[in-house]
């Protein structure tokens, strides 16, 4: 990859708001600076090679005790693909993978990348390179006192919840359907498109013969959100795109309205009309 990314908008990344477990840790802010430092540079200069990150015991610590945490409720909750896709890629709770390995194995697969980003980014920017194939990841981890919970995406997220599922074709071409409607969206437009992105990337459940399984990041890479997805709370609703684009989602608490995905070829035809009237 040789475009640069400098016109991104970002969340300031060296302020904590107070609710952040790492808020009160000045080592902890400092390492996740620095980490994220590391994905600044490269932003500004991706002719270089992502710079792999030697995680800490501490870092890899909390790797583990997310990943085996997840790996009982994944394998009862989450669709056979997705278990699949984690397997061939080589995702364990032994080591957090890095960037590179991802790229080189999702490239062969999809022609999907990976680059490294420092912090949170606007929504028109990050859907934006989903148009080039690109998903946009941060590399720092979340805060040791509190595991089970991030504020933020971070590795964890990205990489347990996301990655596997762009080695899906179909996936990945829905993924670079909706970063090419940001681009020209107006400002409803892509609130409506963060509402689809949110519903069906983030928080997608699928059909799996008779039953429902999970394929949403925000659902794979959370123990809690998982399990809530098929519990007494949640209604569980076909999906239906004018629906789903005019819900109002609140990303600090558990989802209330989940939507089931019958197929790849109704979401797409559907998300096609509605791009087509941008």
């Amino acid at each position: 990859m040789d475009k640069v990314l400098p016109d991104l908008l970002f969340e300031e990344i060296s302020l904590l708001p107070l609710e952040h477990p790492g808020a009160n840790d000045p080592e902890y802010r400092e390492r996740r600076n620095y980490i994220a430092g590391l994905a600044k540079q490269f932003r500004l200069d991706p002719k270089h090679r992502i710079q792999d990150v030697a995680y800490t015991e501490v870092e890899t610590g909390v790797w583990r005790h997310v990943y085996d945490q997840l790996e009982e409720a994944q394998q009862r909750r989450a669709c056979s693909f997705y278990l699949g896709a984690r397997q061939s890629l080589g995702i364990t709770g032994d080591r957090i993978p890095q960037l590179n390995e991802l790229n080189e194995k999702l490239n062969a697969l999809t022609g999907f990348g990976l680059a490294p980003i420092e912090g949170l980014v606007e929504t028109r920017g990050f859907l934006s390179w989903l148009g080039d194939r690109i998903m946009l990841c941060t590399q720092y981890i979340r805060h040791h006192s509190r595991p089970d919970y991030t504020p933020e995406p971070d590795i964890v997220h990205e990489v347990i919840g996301h990655v596997p599922n762009f080695t899906n074709p179909d996936f990945a071409e829905y993924s670079q359907f909706i970063g090419q409607g940001a681009r020209k969206a107006n400002d409803l437009q892509l609130e409506q498109l963060g509402r689809l992105y949110w519903y069906t990337v983030e928080f997608r459940l699928v059909e799996e013969g008779d039953d429902i399984k999970a394929f949403g990041a925000g659902l794979l890479s959370s123990f809690s959100e998982l399990e809530h997805a098929f519990g007494d709370a949640v209604e569980r609703r076909k999906f239906d795109l004018e629906e789903v684009i005019n819900l109002p989602y609140d990303y600090s608490d558990m989802q209330p309205v989940l939507f089931v995905i019958p197929s790849y070829a109704r979401l797409i035809e559907a998300t096609r009309e509605f791009i087509e009237r941008f």
